[in-house]
């Protein structure tokens, strides 16, 4: 078979994939076999495969192959999610585009366009997600706007709001004046930024004095009720009980006591707008203070303000701040650094607004979801977050559900006409219940509730809902629940790790997930987080056109601990490249010998292979530990270096046999063995180039693919044969570094003399001579002189120099390395000497300074007796 004479990463890809595919080898169905099953973070819509995409799937994809591997009925369930804001703000902006305006054509009209977007462009990610090897159960893709998926949805609503746990009411929420919607407390992120503190002049009823407050918002001042300050701040004693007139409105208020103010921070007065700012809505209730709200769901001023009626809140601020100064009132602006609160989704600026919202009330659910982690029933990798998790858990507050959007899953509300509302299925059962206090009421008289769930709101079930878990519970759900493994950012720990443990608590008494396996941030080199703004995230599909998909999971993983940030480098995808190619180039050595039936195997090759065997199972143990303790960037490095030092640099340069001679059948026939075996434990990172090398190694029968084949069974491990080898190794790089320093060809053959001060496996002699190329070992009771020597352990070793290098040239070489060394000595007894440092300094700092000392003398022991030698 002629083999290409270079690895050609996309044609090989395209051909396994399809052919997986059309095999099915993806496909899961129950039966006898243990379950073993991941759910994809379902990504947005309107995504793009990026970075921390490529980083988790291939994670996602390296578990479910190697449980395919183990004989598990691997179940990778793709979907993906409807996100509600993203799509509905690209979906406004397209018909915007058109000439359309979303209330103009209605929410039915509009939700056929939003299906319509979603249809063209929503599945794109998923097909990005083929190119990486994504060895999903496709069959199974689900969306959570899908109808079953969305009847789960408005089930879980009912039940909650039927057990108390879900209500409606009037609090303060983060409103999105760009998105239009109110948002949850985690959907908000929090930005240091350049700002203005503004110090105004408030006067006193009835009087001359002034009192001066500083505030980031004057633009809220219009809306300002009420005057705070400390009740032990003797400053302010005499103002309790008082009146503050408000600037620009002149607005008469109350001054307040309250142990809430910070007496040492800015003035020590603070004003109090409850309509805008939730610490000042907590005030307002305490002390019942008016409630005036100034700001529109736009961020603009409206009527109440009385003032700069229409004009955008921050256009408001220069405005006003402008006209206190006229008025005299603004007393300075400071430049300050502060936290500025935005949406996670539109970036713009969070208003605290008063809104009557729908909740869920989370204490109850969060305590049984915090004991599943605590107890260890759920295992976090890497264990850190269960105090971040556990610290969430302990501080929830109730989680707003509702957006004021219509794409998503609208509110099984009804409302009559005088307000009262039911929570139904349907506007039929809702009418039932309404009637019980309206009897004249018509399904006519009913109005659904315009929102729809916060997007989390049915994510929280995506376990559960894509086996069709609340339709049907004694079905698939019951062998693939609960789901293996979770892999996931740490930055969604709270929207949707957490709700989902206890969506599962709550609707299945059961929870979603054995493990999680939290991955990192990737970040460039400069440790910045990569977003299209700074321009440092590289384009994914390009990255493997560049450097193929292999190389890419490889130089994803290398570098990814579980939890730890990757700093992404394409350095490193060009070493998962080049890791493919020396497969590729080994498999061509190996493929291109010519074998002989009729030739013994050598002995320095039955040796290889027993010791590489064994080196083998030594590897696999510590791959099937990592891979058990989610250290998926170890077990690859461990199989990076089994490949390419143990496999390629030793055992292939063991067993290669001379230049255009056969290599023996047994030989061979192990070698490609091995070669299977190491494509096996590869296959999880590097699925398509271990593919290929499987079906390159021999002939295969239909169906018999690495994909599906047995992961390698664990064996008993001869300890003793491989650290022999190991000083065998050793023996051998002294011999290539003799050679190196004295220029003496490889095809030139040496004499080597060993004096046995400890036993030596004189097995691996063959091995030593094979790859020092050495006409003869012999060994001798004492040392030899005239020779370079070198130890391993406590052995001697002597390479005669006569015939092979200028001994005068080599005595001036050893006299100068032996001053060198002996100066070095000198300078560390210097410091041991020294009574000072030896008391003060640290006790790993003067055992390296020791370590240091027997070095340097057993450095000059070889180094004189290499010159005693010579004379």
């Amino acid at each position: 078979m002629e083999i290409s004479s270079t690895y050609s990463p996309s044609s090989i890809e395209e051909k396994w994939y399809k052919h997986w595919m059309k095999e099915s080898f993806f496909s899961s169905t129950p039966d006898e076999r243990e379950a073993y099953t991941i759910v994809i973070p379902p990504p947005n819509v309107t995504g793009i495969l990026h970075m921390g995409h490529m980083l988790n799937n291939t994670i996602q994809d390296a578990l479910i192959r190697r449980a395919r591997m183990n004989g598990k009925n691997a179940c990778w369930v793709p979907g993906t999610d409807h996100a509600s804001i993203a799509t509905e703000a690209k979906v406004v902006k397209m018909l915007a585009e058109k000439g359309i305006i979303k209330e103009e054509i209605g929410r039915e009209k509009f939700l056929e366009h939003a299906f319509e977007w979603k249809e063209k462009y929503g599945g794109i990610i998923l097909e990005q997600l083929k190119k990486l090897g994504a060895s999903c159960d496709w069959n199974r893709t689900r969306f959570t706007m899908e109808p079953k998926l969305s009847a789960a949805v408005e089930e879980v609503f009912i039940d909650l709001y039927n057990k108390g746990l879900i209500y409606r009411g009037a609090r303060m929420v983060n409103w999105d004046p760009e998105g239009l919607t109110a948002v949850s407390d985690e959907e908000v992120i929090y930005t240091e930024e350049n700002s203005k503190l503004y110090h105004v002049k408030y006067q006193i009823k009835d009087s001359q004095e002034f009192i001066t407050i500083a505030t980031t918002r004057p633009e809220t001042i219009l809306a300002d009720t009420g005057v705070c300050v400390h009740p032990n701040d003797p400053r302010y004693t005499h103002l309790h009980g008082k009146k503050a007139i408000i600037p620009m409105v002149n607005r008469e208020v109350p001054i307040i006591a309250d142990e809430y103010v910070d007496m040492e921070f800015g003035t020590g007065c603070l004003k109090v707008t409850p309509a805008h700012d939730v610490n000042d809505y907590n005030l307002g209730l305490k002390h019942n203070l008016e409630v005036i709200d100034i700001i529109d769901d736009k961020g603009r001023l409206n009527e109440a303000a009385t003032k700069y009626i229409g004009v955008d809140r921050f256009d408001a601020r220069k405005a006003i701040s402008k006209d206190l100064d006229a008025l005299g009132q603004m007393v300075k602006v400071e430049e300050i650094q502060n936290k500025v609160s935005r949406s996670e989704r539109t970036s713009a600026i969070i208003e605290p607004k008063l809104s009557t919202q729908w909740f869920v009330k989370m204490e109850a659910m969060a305590k049984p979801a915090l004991d599943a982690v605590l107890s260890g029933e759920i295992k976090f990798h890497p264990k850190k977050f269960e105090n971040v998790y556990r610290h969430w858990l302990e501080n929830t507050k109730d989680w707003c559900i509702s957006r004021q959007l219509w794409w998503g899953q609208q509110i099984p509300a009804w409302y009559a006409p005088n307000g009262e509302f039911a929570v139904a299925k349907n506007a039929d059962e809702a009418l039932v219940i309404l009637q019980k206090t309206q009897p004249t009421l018509t399904s006519s008289d009913l109005r659904q509730d315009e929102d729809v769930v916060d997007t989390w709101f049915s994510s929280w079930l995506w376990p559960i809902s894509v086996f069709d878990g609340f339709e049907k519970p004694e079905g698939e759900y019951k062998y693939y629940y609960p789901t293996a493994t979770l892999v996931t950012g740490h930055d969604i720990i709270f929207f949707w790790v957490a709700r989902m443990i206890m969506a599962g608590l709550e609707f299945k008494g059961e929870i979603p997930f054995k493990d999680v396996y939290f991955t990192g941030m990737v970040r460039d080199k400069q440790r910045r987080k990569m977003s299209k703004q700074l321009g440092n995230s590289p384009d994914a599909l390009e990255l493997i056109e560049r450097f193929g998909a292999d190389g890419v999971r490889t130089g994803l993983l290398m570098s990814s601990p579980a939890g730890g940030d990757l700093m992404f480098d394409e350095a490193l995808c060009e070493q998962g490249r080049n890791f493919a190619n020396k497969i590729w180039n080994a498999l061509r050595l190996v493929k291109n010998w010519e074998v002989d039936h009729a030739i013994p195997q050598p002995a320095h090759s039955a040796l290889a292979i027993e010791w590489f065997e064994n080196k083998f199972q030594e590897s696999l143990q510590s791959i099937n530990s990592d891979f058990d303790q989610f250290r998926l960037s170890e077990a690859l490095m461990t199989t990076y270096r089994l490949i390419w030092d143990s496999f390629c640099s030793w055992y292939l340069e063991i067993i290669k046999p001379a230049y255009q001679k056969p290599i023996d059948a047994k030989t061979l026939e192990s070698t490609l063995k091995i070669f299977e075996d190491l494509m096996r434990i590869l296959h999880p990172f590097m699925p398509f180039i271990t593919e290929e090398v499987w079906h390159t190694v021999r002939d295969r029968k239909e169906g018999d693919c690495v994909i599906i084949s047995a992961w390698p069974a664990a064996k008993s491990i001869n300890e003793a044969l491989l650290a022999d080898f190991e000083l065998a190794a050793s023996a051998i790089s002294e011999i290539r570094t003799f050679r190196k320093s004295q220029n003496i060809a490889q095809k030139n053959s040496l004499e080597l003399f060993a004096k046995e001060n400890e036993p030596i496996n004189k097995n691996l002699d063959v091995v030593i001579s094979k790859l020092g190329n050495l006409e003869s070992i012999e060994y001798v009771a004492d040392k030899l002189s005239g020779a370079y020597v070198f130890m391993v352990k406590a052995n001697e070793y002597f390479i005669p120099l006569e015939g092979n290098v200028d001994i005068e040239a080599e005595k001036q070489k050893i006299e100068e390395d032996l001053k060198y060394t002996k100066g070095f000595l000198n300078s560390v007894m210097k410091k041991l000497g020294n009574e000072k440092f030896v008391a003060n300094a640290p006790e790993a700092v003067i055992a390296g300074e020791r370590k240091k000392q027997a070095d340097a003398e057993g450095k000059i022991k070889i180094l004189e007796e290499q010159l005693a030698s010579l004379k």
